[in-house]
Formats: C-alpha cells, structure tokens, sequence
C-alpha cells in the first residue's frame, strides 16, 4: 500500500503556482494548433475551389478560429494566482463550437474539394 496514513507525517505543501502555470501552457499549445489547424483549411478551400465557395469557407474557418481566440485568451487570463476560476459551463460550450465548427469546415471542404 502507497497511501498515506494518519502517522505518517504532515502532508507537504501544495505548490499552487505550478498547476495554473501548466493549465495556461496548455492553453497555449492548444490555440497553436487551432492557428495551424485554421491556415492549413483556409489555404485548402482557396486552392480547391478559389470562387465564391472556397472564400466562405476560408472566412468561417477564420471566424471560428477568432472565436476559439477569444475563448482561449479569457481562460488563459483567468487562470491568474491567486486561485485560478474554474472554466464555466459557457466558455467549455464556445470551446467545443469553435472545435466542431472547424470539424464541420474540413468536412465540408472534403466535400467540396
């Protein structure tokens, strides 16, 4: 057994530094996906199909990407010492909209192209 038991001493203190720090590079990581993610479907509509089809597409992929940005960018801010908020029920929604919308874009371009 690895557990702790009541004599085995005073339970170390908590860093609380460390976990907002992680959660914001996470964040972090994730939105330079989403920008890779958003310039590779945009630069693929407008090299499958340069009319009018493709720029749409290219301009929902851009809106949505701003708005994962946004998202993105609030949780970072909000993960501020001293006690980092906990991700409401409204920013996890926009977050995976943003995720499904630029699913939707790709599958549409798949379509298209």
């Amino acid at each position: 057994m690895s557990g702790r038991g009541p004599g085995d001493g005073p339970a170390p203190a908590r860093d609380p530094g460390l976990q907002p720090e992680r959660t914001r590079l996470a964040w972090r990581r994730t939105t330079l996906t989403c920008t890779v993610v958003a310039v590779l479907a945009g630069r693929g509509a407008l090299r499958s199909d340069p009319a009018a089809v493709g720029g749409a597409a290219a301009a929902v992929t851009a809106a949505v990407w701003l708005c994962f940005l946004a998202v993105a960018h609030r949780r970072m801010r909000s993960t501020a010492p001293p006690r980092p908020a906990a991700l409401s029920h409204r920013a996890a929604l926009a977050a995976t909209g943003c995720v499904l919308g630029l699913a939707l874009a790709g599958c549409l371009m798949a379509v298209i192209g």
